[in-house]
């Protein structure tokens, strides 16, 4: 029976109620253990970089099966896939919850992550799929407040249950996920698989290890990066070659599409600085102690959260180049400010990382929006599956080299930034100043691949843009 355009787009409304739900538990999952590495440390008698192979390999394995799940979804049922993921997801929390090793606790964060991967996916594929090019900046709006309640929860909820329980409780908060599950069984549709082939599952394996070898080479040496250049070489040869590739070469022959990912890939690994340099400058600098940290960042995850939704609309009615212009000088403010106010109160950064979070909220949905229409129908899933895969990878990397850069201190290290005035903290405005002209670079870069997007975004009646801009 054939739905209505009304019909899909109430479906599409609740779908994407469901999958913000979702998208929380799915942030918090990978962000909580962070903040409980220094208990498992104690508790197995092992170093912090050993135990933080429980962060690592769940972004991983995320990254990977982002795109895998992508793939999938060009041939089954997405009810299928999601029904598959989640249950799995289950089953590493139910493992993590009764581990008392760390090799059974780092065995079920890879099974949760393995899981947990159809999230990303199903994010980029359910706007695509039951929303009009109008108003797919709404519904990927609401995955940007998904992430930015995980954000905001995510600390808060690990310190307490740090502090109060013991850190395999952590497992037993992602158990919600099951919650989700009768919802997408009733409300995703029984679309037929698209078209029947064999799976290219080394073309898979390949591009896993390419992944793996290119972001422990950012911590471990010239070797691994070696390694992964060989195994990036392997992966290309597998698909020019392939009946049925992993991922079809005339993918990356849409120029747009590639320049898109480019795009993606640097303003990943720039404003995944706010998460994760924040609380090394408020600890380094401010010198605050690790539970006022958390509290910290909340407002601007809040921040986040409460305009992610303003951001979606502003894309649906003034178009993506708009939203991509607010959020870069939101962005390039955040920074500057950062780069010139290191050593400042801590309110202050506060303040300045609401700018940044709402910034990123801004250009992650723009973006996101912007690749989506260079994709032709078949390729949606593989090809929003590297969207969210590029970001991942683009983060690890980031962290890697964010670390390594902090860990040399800022003795004797001069400021750049001409206006910074302070004696400590150099190395934080540095690399906030670096962060800063990155911005006006993916600034420039997106308007010359998607500057004309204006002239092509879908007219909307007067009525409409009158009432949608009432509830901004």
């Amino acid at each position: 029976m054939k739905v209505s355009t009304q019909d899909q787009q109430q479906i599409g409304n609740k779908l994407m109620r469901v999958l913000m739900f979702t998208l929380t538990l799915s942030m918090m999952s990978g962000i909580m253990f962070n903040i409980a590495l220094p208990k498992i440390s104690l508790d197995f008698s092992l170093t912090i970089a050993q135990v933080s192979w429980l962060s690592s390999a769940y972004i991983l394995i995320y990254a990977i099966g982002a795109v895998t799940y992508g793939k999938l979804a060009d041939r089954y049922k997405l009810k299928s896939l999601v029904t598959f993921g989640l249950l799995l997801f289950t089953v590493g929390s139910l493992i993590g919850l009764a581990s008392h090793t760390f090799a059974v606790a780092l065995i079920a964060r890879c099974l949760q992550s393995a899981g947990a991967a159809v999230i990303p996916a199903i994010a980029m594929i359910i706007p695509l799929r039951y929303f009009a090019p109008e108003r797919r900046g709404f519904a990927l709006s609401m995955t940007a407040v998904g992430l930015a309640f995980g954000n905001a929860l995510g600390p808060v909820i690990a310190a307490l249950i740090v502090s109060t329980l013991h850190w395999r409780w952590l497992f037993a908060v992602t158990l919600l996920v099951l919650i989700t599950l009768p919802f997408y069984r009733k409300y995703l549709g029984n679309e037929q698989p698209g078209a029947a082939g064999k799976f290219d599952w080394i073309g898979g394996l390949l591009l896993g290890v390419t992944i793996g070898l290119f972001l422990l080479s950012v911590t471990k040496g010239l070797w691994l990066l070696l390694g992964g250049l060989l195994a990036l070489g392997l992966f290309i040869a597998r698909i020019c070659t392939a009946g049925d590739p992993f991922i079809a070469p005339k993918l990356f022959q849409n120029k747009k599409y590639t320049l898109g990912l480019t795009i993606a890939f640097l303003i990943s690994g720039t404003c995944c600085s706010l998460f994760v340099l924040s609380p090394l400058l408020l600890t380094d600098i401010q010198k605050l102690p690790s539970v006022w940290i958390g509290f910290a960042m909340v407002p601007a995850a809040i921040a986040s959260a409460f305009f992610g939704r303003k951001g979606g609309r502003l894309a649906d009615i003034k178009g993506n180049s708009f939203v991509v212009t607010v959020a870069s000088s939101l962005l390039l403010s955040c920074f500057v400010l950062l780069s010139t106010f290191t050593g400042g109160s801590p309110l202050l950064i506060a303040v300045f990382l609401i700018l940044g979070n709402v910034g990123q909220s801004f250009i992650v949905i723009a973006i996101s929006n912007s690749v989506s229409r260079t994709l032709p129908t078949d390729q949606v899933g593989v090809g929003m599956g590297m969207l969210s895969m590029v970001n991942f990878i683009s983060q690890g990397i980031a962290i890697g080299i964010y670390s390594k850069v902090v860990d040399l201190g800022s003795a004797g290290v001069p400021h750049w930034n001409p206006l910074y005035c302070y004696s400590s903290g150099s190395i934080y405005s540095n690399i906030c100043l670096v962060i800063a002209v990155l911005q006006l670079v993916v600034f420039m870069l997106y308007f010359l691949t998607f500057g004309r997007e204006k002239q092509k975004k879908a007219m909307v009646s007067k009525e409409t843009e009158t009432a949608a801009l009432s509830n901004i």
